[in-house]
């Protein structure tokens, strides 16, 4: 074993010079935007990276016609549809990472403002959407570039109607959905039972008038238990006893979370190399109560600049507030594969729904939780042009790019004569630690295993490095991709695995000994990004099965 603990004082110099720099490039505006396309001829509403390093992307179907025509003179005919009955354009995208091209897809029902989640074989799960499609669930599982792959769906498969819900995989690999417009109960997919289950906390948590509970946030707790947080209120749910095993505080300030004030939530990442795992949720970003109701009549009410991390297993939890630089709703927080937080899209005043939101906030955020609360944890990146506001999204890449698309604060597309046009744009954000300065620190993948079992058991990646600093400066993490939409990252998740030790095989490279996952609560089987991280700046992700 080769732990480099020892280092010569010019290396210690090196080593300064180098954490020096990865903090201040966390200052004063950095972070490189990149547009991608102008035109994808849709706005993103919803997105999910797959296994094959393609991304599906989806709009509602009801607004009448998109800008990118479907293939071969096909056309979706849907009587129910309130706008278009034959509509000859396309609603979703698959776009490929790695040669920047897309092609459209075809979605026959509406999926507006839906949910969705990925089974442990890759298949991408959508459930439910409005009129004629809210019942419906579709699936699209990736294929290779010399097949042909596009959605398939499964009319009225969902026990009842779920629009604005959440889904979370669970270590079973089943999907629990939950909530929805005036859907206070849950279901499970697949299911072997015909009925729902009653939740009254969704009820409890329902505004008259605003709602400001849809769209619950749901987090697998590493003890099998689910985290639900609505409004300002949060429990532990037993969802397989239906049992509410602990109600929280709530978060202070009584401002609400949810859509449509629409902050945003994480679990922040697991760290298995610690013997006792303290799972811990943030909380960031919303609109104050009155904000919907004071949008409507065209007064725009500043967003809330505040974000709450919960300890959940203390015995006594109570909420840490932090004030973020930026206020923000309608914000996306992604997880970096660094342990870092970024928080991007959205707007300082107003909140979610039809031109209900001003003033874009167009430069993220990164957030670093590890870092002690009196030091630097948040820091303002480098603006994009574009505002990103309603009905936009984000998800991270397997390069550590953010993918960033959509935005349409209105009910059909409009380009001209309003103060925020649709934007069938798309851009990449590249944080701080892709900059060129860190190529000599920056991991590459050299192998690793396709699939990594439970209960620790071992397995062996190796990675090359130019300059290798020290064992302490490693860490191997595994990322779930989340399906994103409306502020919220369904299923993501990351755990940081234990190494259990690293050893230099030739210049440059080292081989690693890590232990997998110790349960499927920690990590729910299916397909995760691995990323090497050494000195805060991680390698390219590298697919993984857990199973």
């Amino acid at each position: 074993m080769i732990n480099f603990l020892i280092f010569p004082l010019s290396f210690l110099h090196f080593f300064s010079v180098v954490t020096s720099q990865i903090r201040s490039s966390y200052s004063g505006g950095s972070g490189e935007w990149q547009l991608l396309h102008e035109n994808v001829g849709i706005s993103a509403m919803h997105m999910q990276l797959l296994r094959n390093n393609k991304v599906i992307i989806f709009d509602r179907t009801d607004f009448g016609p998109s800008n990118l025509s479907l293939p071969d003179g096909i056309c979706r005919v849907d009587n129910s549809d309130t706008i278009l009955q034959t509509d000859c354009t396309a609603h979703s995208i698959l776009y490929d990472i790695e040669t920047n091209a897309f092609r459209p897809l075809m979605i026959q029902t509406d999926t507006w403002c839906s949910s969705g989640a990925v089974l442990p074989n890759g298949t991408l799960v959508q459930t439910g959407g409005f009129n004629d499609g809210d019942r419906n669930i579709r699936s699209f599982t990736p294929c290779s570039d010399d097949e042909y792959c596009d959605w398939i769906e499964f009319p009225r498969s969902l026990i009842q109607r779920r629009w604005y819900a959440t889904n979370q995989v669970l270590p079973d690999g089943r999907i629990i959905i939950v909530g929805g417009r005036r859907q206070f109960n849950y279901e499970f997919y697949p299911s072997s039972s015909s009925e729902v289950i009653w939740l009254n906390f969704l009820a409890e948590t329902n505004d008259q008038g605003m709602e400001n509970n849809l769209y619950p946030f749901l987090h697998l707790l590493p003890d099998g238990n689910l985290f639900i947080f609505a409004n300002t209120r949060s429990i532990l749910l037993d969802y397989n006893q239906n049992r509410v095993l602990k109600v929280f505080p709530r978060i202070p300030g009584d401002d609400p979370r949810n859509y449509p004030s629409a902050g945003s939530s994480v679990l922040l990442p697991l760290d298995e190399s610690n013997s006792d795992i303290e799972p811990e949720i943030m909380v960031c970003g919303g609109a104050p109560r009155a904000s919907f109701t004071q949008a409507m009549q065209g007064n725009f009410i500043r967003a809330i600049s505040t974000c709450g991390r919960l300890k959940v297993l203390d015995p006594n939890p109570s909420w840490t507030m932090e004030d973020m630089p930026l206020a923000r709703v309608m914000g996306d927080m992604i997880l970096l594969p660094n342990g870092d937080v970024l928080i991007i899209n959205g707007a300082e005043f107003g909140t979610a729904g039809w031109e209900l939101g001003r003033g874009p906030v167009t430069q993220p955020i990164i957030y670093r939780p590890s870092t002690d609360v009196s030091d630097w944890r948040f820091a303002i990146m480098s603006p994009s042009t574009r505002p990103r506001m309603y009905h936009s999204s984000a998800i991270l890449l397997t390069d550590g790019r953010i993918l960033v698309s959509g935005s349409n604060p209105h009910v059909n597309y409009i380009f001209t004569n309003v103060e925020y046009p649709t934007d069938l744009s798309m851009e990449s954000f590249s944080p701080p630690y892709l900059a060129p300065e860190y190529d000599q620190i920056r991991p590459r993948i050299l192998s690793v295993d396709e699939k990594i079992g439970y209960g620790g058991k071992l397995f062996s990646p190796t990675f090359q490095v130019q300059v290798y600093l020290t064992a302490n400066a490693l860490s191997v993490r595994i990322v779930a991709p989340s399906f994103a939409t409306h502020s919220l990252s369904m299923n993501q998740r990351m755990v940081s695995l234990k190494i259990i030790g690293v050893t230099g095989l030739s210049p440059f490279m080292y081989g690693l000994t890590v232990a997998g996952p110790s349960t499927a609560a920690i990590a729910p089987p299916g397909y995760y990004l691995l990323f090497v991280v050494h000195a805060h700046v991680p390698s390219q992700g590298m697919w993984v099965k857990i199973e």
